[in-house]
């Protein structure tokens, strides 16, 4: 018997400058911390970046959104074909929990958190500390679409081309989120 899990897709403010978003991914929960940590695996849903996994260790994200969907949808202008940010794990409980700092500064904090549901993995993603709203509408359809992808990895399935989708839901969360 399969498990229904019904989540909400978007993300909520949990606090003013906090967004938390789930997502249900029909995986064994072993396969979904790889998603999270392996560089080549990560890559398919988020960013490159190879991980040494202890707390403290720095890495590098390499985002090449262009690459995650095919055909990728129109990029919206000021995006390059290629983003880099520095990192850090901050907190480690392989396969239940992995805490990174949101850039080289740790101005921000990214949790993701993995509880085994039924036949899955409940994925929660916290994001912290989003400076202003325009970089939290971004974020926020980021991770969107991010996780829809991830979803579609776990799957093996496909999702609609990441560019656009990212588009549409940045306009929806403009209208979802508090000004």
């Amino acid at each position: 018997m399969t498990e229904l899990v019904t989540l909400d897709a978007y993300g909520t403010l949990i606090e003013p400058t906090t967004l938390k978003i789930q997502r249900f991914l029909p995986a064994a929960m072993e396969r979904v911390w790889e998603y999270l940590t392996d560089s080549d695996l990560r890559r398919r849903w988020l960013a490159a970046g190879e991980m040494e996994m202890t707390a403290g260790a720095p890495f590098e994200f390499v985002w090449r959104n262009d690459e995650l969907t095919n055909p990728p949808g129109e990029r919206p202008s000021g995006f390059a074909d290629e983003h880099r940010m520095q990192s850090r794990i901050i907190e480690l409980d392989p396969p239940r929990k992995l805490v990174i700092a949101w850039g080289a500064n740790g101005d921000g904090e990214v949790s993701f958190e993995l509880e085994p549901r039924g036949s899955g993995v409940l994925l929660t993603l916290t994001h912290r500390r989003l400076p202003d709203r325009g970089i939290m509408l971004k974020v926020a359809a980021g991770w969107h679409m991010h996780l829809d992808i991830l979803v579609a990895r776990a799957a093996d399935t496909e999702t609609e081309p990441f560019w656009d989708g990212w588009s549409r839901l940045h306009g929806e969360y403009e209208e979802r989120l508090p000004a």
